[in-house]
């Protein structure tokens, strides 16, 4: 008998993995639609699928937003039904080449800019900006940018009175450092404006072809973390940007 989830979703091929479990193509067998599958073991030490289906259901029905169409346990497993979605802003740029033009770097960044803003005017930071978290449609939506990857977003204000959490500092690094921001890296409580300096080094990257912190060595995850840091603190923001557009 061929494995189900949530009675009405067949289970495919694996098409993708990440730190929470693997992905798999998956088809509504009443409508023949299909469907991106995401499965956790539910011993996992850090759990998130539970988390990151809570979240989709706040932002549903936004622009870029995938749809969540089912959230359960089977067996031993957390499963997440969503929308099946294309490529990765990642895969596209390693498509290209590694390299985009100024003009589809701007148009990638007005999409990327509202996607953001729209979790942000729910109340929530995504924490974790990067190429791979941004994915083009499928079919008639090819042309459209959505936001994916929910499991460290973290609420940052109350959604009724508006009131900001706490300033904070000595934090964990959250996200991926090559995109965190500075405040990030010194350990203080990520707010809007860390989401927003994230993106503007994935744009920084899609124009350059890479970062100037990128393949630093350590013996460490947190003395590579401390080596980001330092490079990042030491680049000049003037001298970056304009060597940024000198190679466009």
């Amino acid at each position: 008998m061929e494995p189900r989830v949530g009675n009405k979703f067949r289970l495919g091929r694996k098409i993708g993995s990440g730190s929470f479990g693997e992905i798999y193509l998956g088809t509504n067998v009443q409508t023949n639609e299909e469907v991106a599958i995401k499965l956790e073991n539910v011993k996992t030490k850090h759990p998130q699928l539970l988390y990151e289906s809570k979240l989709y259901k706040i932002l549903q029905g936004g622009t870029g937003i995938p749809n969540l169409k089912w959230f359960g346990v089977e067996g031993d497993y957390n499963v997440l039904v969503m929308d099946l979605l294309g490529p990765s802003l990642e895969d596209l740029f390693n498509f290209c080449s590694r390299k985009l033009s100024l003009k589809t770097v701007l148009m990638l960044a007005d999409q990327m800019i509202n996607r953001v803003e729209f979790v942000h005017a729910k109340s929530f930071l995504h924490r974790d900006i990067k190429p791979d978290n941004f994915l083009m449609g499928l079919g008639r939506r090819a042309n459209q940018v959505y936001i994916i990857d929910f499991g460290l977003a973290k609420k940052f204000r109350d959604s009724t009175t508006h009131q900001h959490i706490p300033y904070r500092e000595n934090k964990n690094l959250t996200g991926t450092a090559r995109y965190a921001s500075m405040n990030t890296h010194l350990g203080i409580e990520q707010s809007r404006r860390d989401d927003l300096e994230s993106l503007g080094y994935v744009l920084m990257y899609f124009l350059r072809g890479s970062l100037p912190w990128q393949g630093l060595k350590a013996g460490t995850k947190k003395q590579k973390y401390e080596r980001i840091s330092e490079k990042k603190v030491s680049t000049s923001i003037e001298a970056f940007y304009v060597q940024t557009f000198f190679l466009c």
